[in-house]
């Protein structure tokens, strides 16, 4: 791989980042978690009573048998920040982050080796 060819690749993941970013950013505002999609189907059939220890599900549905995820009390659950519905587009700039440096970090430790005397590390042999 030419030096062009690596400067090219690099700026091409630098402006996907700066993209992924700022789509997640501006666009997590929009996103309605109450109730989500899967959360409404699995409610049909049922109604929601509050009661004093909690909502109760009236009725038939999927729903009566599931329990909370083990992250539903995490500081980025139902797509906030600590709870905090303001901070919808921080939560999705933080995915972003969280998932570009584990995909990176991923590539980077699977990435091919060059061996000695091949040419650079990271080359792949025949190409130019």
């Amino acid at each position: 791989m030419t030096a062009v060819a690596r400067k090219r690749g690099a700026g091409f993941l630098v402006g996907f980042g700066l993209v992924a970013l700022l789509i997640a950013a501006a666009l997590s505002y929009f996103a309605d978690s109450d109730p989500d999609g899967l959360d409404a189907v699995t409610r049909q059939g049922c109604t929601a009573v509050e009661t004093e220890q909690g909502e109760r599900l009236d009725g038939h549905c999927i729903a009566q048998n599931g329990t909370d995820h083990p992250l539903a009390d995490g500081p980025l659950a139902d797509y906030t920040v600590g709870g905090d519905d303001r901070l919808t587009g921080v939560a999705g700039a933080i995915g972003v982050v969280a998932t570009l440096g584990a995909a990176g970090a991923l590539f980077w430790g699977l990435r091919r080796r060059g061996t000695g005397g091949q040419g650079e590390a990271g080359d792949t042999p025949g190409e130019d």
